[in-house]
């Protein structure tokens, strides 16, 4: 492993989180508030790390996979250990392991809390709170390689490492221009429902905020009640709508962006996330009537709580804990599904779901017909036999780090199944909101050791298992 390498771009994402931390201090000194020492203090700290790390580049600068994959999990570990100093330092969390879990969750953007009142925190930590969740939505590894000329054989291998999906690639010949690709169209989306939201008659810095927690599809709100706080149907449907567009992958906006609409249209990925949220809807509208006695209003309930579900962005308009016993597994299953690869989303992806199903639908015609010639096709294309079994490594490497999580959690807290089960669930997933105690995504009440048990599935959940797992593989450093 070339750990020169892995020092110098570790160096690069420190002075890239300084530089970010920038804006939250700006936000602190327009409002008035004497919070600039929570941000020059880790911004200093930061910068004296980062600058000697990255003053000469390393003279062998080529480095594998695996130095990808260790760079990448570090990186967001260290990341969310300096993001978390501001909250310790304004006091607004003043213990190091809730602020860790906090930022952990802003990173991540799966938007769990440790905080039950969030209203009447200074501006500068709700910005910097918010900005998390638009930071880590894309990746901050993929903003380092549009800004930063690298080697294209060194750079596929991070953004690899850090990108959404069973397969990345890129969209141009040029990865640096594919990263700008992605971000243009990142800001362009936010950008737009930012401008919908403030038609709507919400303030400009709630519109901001909320329209960087949608992108992220992180789900911190800054209303103790969530969206539910803004009492505006208008609201409601706006940032349901962007949380589905913010949950497709971003290949299909530049297809239709150079004109090819048709081809983005016919992604089978895309049809089936779309179809997923439409037959979700429907149930819980049917299943919620007459809980909330009009059809709009239950309409609207049923599509936030789909769209923010599917999406694991964690929004709420309504408490999902006094949903029906049908509504409730409904949601379930949608935590495990969770949006598409490519997108800002996290959960297992609509595309693994639709690999496993066709896989396993071709093994059984395997079993019955021993001699035929099996294939099966996504998007058009024949399955890669290598995409099929990464896939399915994929989900028992999922499961088990799910199965020790939930009984390691258990072992410290004892909050019910419920609880339990799908507060590490939500945590790997990327979703924010559990069931039981934890419907409105609250963890406050966990003890110190469960919610770094959690904080790990959170980052292990956005970097999809395989680079946070390889930490743990000292082989891998020698060879």
């Amino acid at each position: 492993m070339s750990f020169a390498m892995v020092a110098y771009l570790l160096g690069q994402i420190c002075k890239i989180e300084a530089t970010l931390m920038i804006l939250p201090l700006g936000v602190s000194f327009i409002y008035g508030e004497r919070l600039q020492l929570a941000f020059l203090i880790p911004i200093a700290v930061l910068l004296a790390i980062g600058i000697p790390l990255t003053i000469k580049k390393p003279q062998n600068t080529h480095f594998y996979a695996k130095d990808a994959f260790a760079v990448v999990a570090l990186s967001w570990f260290v990341m969310s250990f300096f993001g978390a100093a501001p909250f310790v330092i304004s006091g607004a969390i003043p213990n190091c392991i809730d602020a860790f879990f906090e930022t952990a969750s802003g990173f991540t953007t799966t938007g769990a809390t440790i905080l039950t009142v969030i209203e009447g925190l200074p501006m500068g930590i709700l910005f910097w709170r918010s900005l998390t969740h638009w930071i880590g939505g894309m990746g901050v590894l993929v903003f380092m390689l549009a800004i930063m000329p690298e080697r294209e054989t060194q750079s596929i291998f991070l953004m690899k490492a850090e990108s959404t999906g069973p397969q990345v690639g890129k969209i141009v010949s040029k990865l640096r221009v594919t990263a700008r690709i992605l971000y243009g169209i990142y800001i362009g989306l936010t950008l737009i429902e930012f401008i919908f939201l403030l038609c709507g008659g919400m303030p400009v810095f709630d519109s901001i905020v909320n329209s960087f927690s949608t992108a992220g599809t992180g789900g911190f709100s800054i209303k103790n009640a969530s969206i539910a706080g803004y009492n505006s149907a208008y609201a409601e449907y706006v940032i349901a709508v962007f949380m589905i567009l913010f949950g497709i992958n971003f290949n299909i906006f530049y297809l239709i962006l150079v004109g090819q609409v048709r081809e983005a249209l016919g992604s089978e990925e895309l049809r089936v996330y779309l179809g997923v949220i439409a037959v979700s809807t429907a149930i819980l509208t049917v299943n919620l009537y007459k809980i909330y006695g009009t059809f709009e209003k239950t309409f609207r309930i049923s599509f936030f709580q789909v769209s923010s579900i599917i999406t694991t962005t964690g929004f709420a308009t309504a408490d999902i804990g006094t949903f029906p016993t049908l509504s409730k597994f409904v949601l379930l299953v949608l935590i495990l599904f969770g949006a598409c690869a490519g997108s800002t989303g996290g959960g297992i992806k609509i595309a693994r779901v639709i690999i496993l199903i066709k896989g396993a639908r071709a093994e059984i015609r395997r079993l019955i017909s021993p001699n035929a010639v099996v294939s099966s096709k996504f998007e058009g294309k024949p399955l890669d036999s290598a995409l099929v079994r990464s896939t399915g490594a994929y989900l028992p490497a999922y499961v088990g780090l799910f199965a020790i999580s939930a009984l390691a959690v258990s072992i410290f807290d004892d909050f019910g199944f419920e609880a339990n089960f799908t507060g590490v669930m939500t945590c790997l997933g990327n979703v924010g909101p559990g069931l039981g105690k934890l419907s409105g995504g609250v963890f406050a009440d966990y003890s110190g050791v469960s919610k770094l048990i959690l904080s790990f599935d959170m980052i292990a959940g956005r970097l999809e298992l395989f680079p946070v797992l390889m930490l743990f593989s000292p082989k891998e450093y020698r060879r």
